[in-house]
């Protein structure tokens, strides 16, 4: 089944070394040219940043929303996650509008003297707000993982007299690698095809390159050679994930306990504050300046008007993309954690290839293959679903393959030595305890399939309309006040999401 998966998701890719091949010599010509080296170096260094900048916010973020004594934990959880929710052109667009020169902010800071704002353009911009926008696919990861980890250990830890910053550093964080490493991959990945939000803050990486040799070349072929090293720098993720995760156990080996809540004393406040810092830029900020785009319109008189069936269009397709992503993640999920070797490791690694891929290639990858074998899928929701999962399974296999790790393999072979069958035992014994990561990976394929863009304007039937596409008609032609009611109830759609997987969570905990 594993190898079913695979081959599914390689197609897209595979499309596109082969129409790179027809290019033959030229290849490393094209590869080799100044522009196309700059916006190499470029798209390396911000995927670097970004993923140790969201390693690093979200980490403590979700220590301290699951195991400490914040105050208003349950709402601040789900206000964190919720960045999330935000499509990157969308969060382009708020960050020059509310904090560029000449944007809403510097119109309030006028009658104070400040005529100008530094600029928010270039590798700065587009490093804070992708920050800002996707550090909740590490922080989701390991939020869900801390709730399963067994406090044994760090109990052990604090009765020899060590420290909690010891404990945390030396304990509780390497039990945390899977989870922080299936985010960090994700981030990496997500960081390396992104397309709306380094176009707006005109941040040239090698992913618009890559659209406008799409968009702009009668031969594509050419932005097929552009979108290689993409490919090459996401098997070199996973690869160097795969090198640093060992074989480490995680798993209880004893019968699990809940953790002790930890007391944050006089740091209590401050830390609230922190976080409502970050909640400030990533909920509060994008929501303000939608919510100003729809009252001024209004006052106006400009219509804000939108169609009702982009609210269905989007839920469905999205939900059956989330429930099929989950259920192809599975077999990749449980052969890599209970039989680890080169060919489970090579199935897991293949899952990635989609997600590296920027969303416009992989879309006319699937064109240009259905339209030439597959004439009967072309344009249709199936195609589109597929495209979907193809794309953001990784995230359902980072957090299937998570859960996996941390349920203890002892009680599936007890289970068979008492003659239980392997569907029985999964259906008994193992899937009740990966169910959390198993609501984390959908939710995740749920609310990025929501916002996801390139993939929906070309392989959705005709007439589809979806939330995303409603927003990017409506911004592309300065019809702000009409976009932002879609954007709003994305918002609340994903935000819904959220509420449901953390208290599913908390009912498992």
């Amino acid at each position: 089944m594993a190898a079913v998966v695979t081959c599914l998701v390689l197609l897209p890719p595979v499309y596109l070394v082969l129409r790179a091949s027809s290019e033959g010599g030229a290849i490393w010509n094209m590869l080799t040219e100044p522009t196309t080296l700059a916006a190499l170096r470029r798209t390396v260094l911000l995927t670097f940043t970004v993923t140790a900048s969201c390693i690093a916010v979200a980490v403590p973020l979700a220590w301290l929303t699951e195991r400490t004594d914040l105050p208003f934990r349950g709402v601040v959880s789900v206000l964190l996650a919720l960045p999330l929710a935000v499509p990157t052109f969308v969060g382009g667009f708020i960050v020059v509008s509310a904090l560029g020169p000449g944007g809403m902010v510097q119109d309030l800071l006028e009658p104070l003297g400040v005529e100008r704002l530094p600029s928010i353009y270039g590798f700065w911009g587009a490093w804070a707000t992708l920050v800002v926008f996707s550090y909740p696919y590490v922080y989701l990861q390991v939020r869900s993982a801390i709730s399963r980890v067994d406090p044994a250990l760090e109990e052990a830890a604090r009765s020899l007299g060590k420290n909690a910053r010891w404990t945390f550093l030396r304990v509780s964080l390497p039990q945390l690698r899977p989870a922080i490493s299936a985010g960090a991959i994700l981030v990496a990945l997500y960081v390396l095809s992104e397309f709306g939000a380094v176009a707006m803050l005109r941040y040239d990486t090698l992913t618009p390159l890559v659209y406008i040799q799409y968009t702009t070349r009668f031969d594509r072929s050419i932005a097929a050679v552009m979108a290689l090293p993409l490919i090459f720098f996401a098997v070199l993720i996973v690869a160097i994930d795969a090198v640093t995760r060992g074989q480490a156990r995680y798993h209880a080996m004893g019968q699990k306990r809940q953790a002790k809540i930890q007391h944050l004393g006089v740091w209590k406040w401050p830390l609230l504050m922190l976080c409502g810092v970050v909640i400030a830029f990533g909920v509060v900020l994008p929501v303000g300046v939608i919510l100003y785009w729809l009252i001024r319109g209004i006052s106006e008189g400009q219509s804000a008007g939108f169609v009702a069936v982009a609210v269905f269009n989007s839920a469905r397709a999205s939900f059956l993309a989330a429930v099929i992503a989950v259920a192809a993640a599975l077999p990749v999920a449980i052969l890599s954690a209970r039989h680890p070797g080169w060919a489970s490791g090579l199935f897991e690694k293949a899952t990635f290839s989609g997600q590296a891929l920027p969303g416009i290639a992989m879309a006319l990858a699937l064109v240009f293959f259905t339209a030439r074998y597959l004439t009967p899928l072309y344009q249709t929701l199936a195609l589109l679903i597929f495209a979907y999962m193809v794309r953001f399974l990784p995230e359902a296999v980072g957090a299937c393959r998570t859960a996996m790790l941390q349920v203890n393999p002892n009680t599936e072979e007890a289970a068979r030595s008492l003659g239980a069958g392997g569907w029985r035992v999964f259906a008994r014994i193992t899937a009740p305890q990966i169910l959390p990561g198993m609501t984390a990976g959908g939710l995740l394929v749920f609310l990025t399939a929501m916002k996801e863009l390139p993939i929906t304007l070309l392989l959705s039937p005709i007439g589809f309309d979806t939330l995303a596409t409603d927003i990017w008609s409506a911004s592309r032609e300065a019809f702000f006040t009409r976009a932002a009611i879609p954007a709003l109830l994305l918002v609340a759609l994903s935000g819904c999401a959220v509420v449901l997987m953390l208290r599913r969570e908390k009912m498992r905990a």
